[in-house]
């Protein structure tokens, strides 16, 4: 029961901190840059500035679906990012070249967490059926097949974590260089924090959820037990 309550929770929070960014977003993508930069030419900049000359910004659907893909060396950024001059554009941009600039400077955490893509990449697609196997068959089999799939659950529970620092980072490296450069005026500045501090929080609690789940798991091992 207190497990059910504890995801409740979390399920309410992830509800109301993706609210909040979305609101957030819709505002700040109705303010402007008073020299008019597109995320386009603004992610463009920050990766010439930075003499990282092998990357290509492009454009791609949705929103909010903008990230790196270092695999192909894009800065892939959404129609609302990529076209347009808001605070909102310029924060985005210059957070997913954040990325680059990491991956370019050889970050610790981002190279954490690139190995561990496989390896999440398997857990992420097996995980739940090796687990829900390991329940319905814990009277057959103990608990050694639930424990597998717990491992394989851990391993996407470290990369959520793993995961904070490098969006943080990453927004650090964003901010720092809009206002160094003055492409964010100084009574702007703090509207892209609060931006790049919204979305951040979604990986919170996407954490503290995944480490909620995890630890019902082991529980239900030690019940066994």
């Amino acid at each position: 029961m207190i497990y059910w309550i504890l995801i409740g929770g979390i399920t309410l929070l992830s509800v109301l901190v993706q609210r909040n960014l979305t609101n957030k977003f819709e505002k700040y993508s109705k303010m402007y840059l008073s020299n008019r930069l597109t995320g386009k030419e603004i992610a463009e900049l920050m990766l010439q500035k930075n003499n990282i000359n092998n990357v290509s910004v492009t454009c791609i659907n949705g929103t909010l679906t903008d990230h790196y893909n270092p695999s192909n060396q894009t800065v892939n950024l959404s129609e609302g990012v990529y076209q347009s001059n808001s605070l909102a554009a310029a924060a985005v941009a210059a957070h997913e070249c954040g990325h680059v600039l990491q991956h370019a400077s050889g970050y610790a955490f981002i190279k954490m967490r690139s190995s561990l893509v496989p390896a999440v990449s398997f857990a992420s697609k097996w995980s739940q059926w090796v687990i829900l196997a390991g329940l319905l068959l814990i009277n057959y089999l103990g608990t050694s097949l639930l424990i597998v799939g717990i491992a394989m659950y851990a391993i996407m529970t470290l990369f959520s974590f793993i995961t904070l620092p490098v969006e943080i980072d990453a927004s650090r490296r964003a901010v720092k260089w809009l206002s160094e450069t003055g492409i964010v005026s100084s009574q702007d500045l703090p509207i892209v924090k609060d931006a790049l501090k919204s979305a951040a929080y979604t990986y919170v609690v996407a954490a503290i959820g995944s480490l909620a789940t995890l630890l019902y798991y082991i529980s239900r091992v030690n019940d066994r037990k």
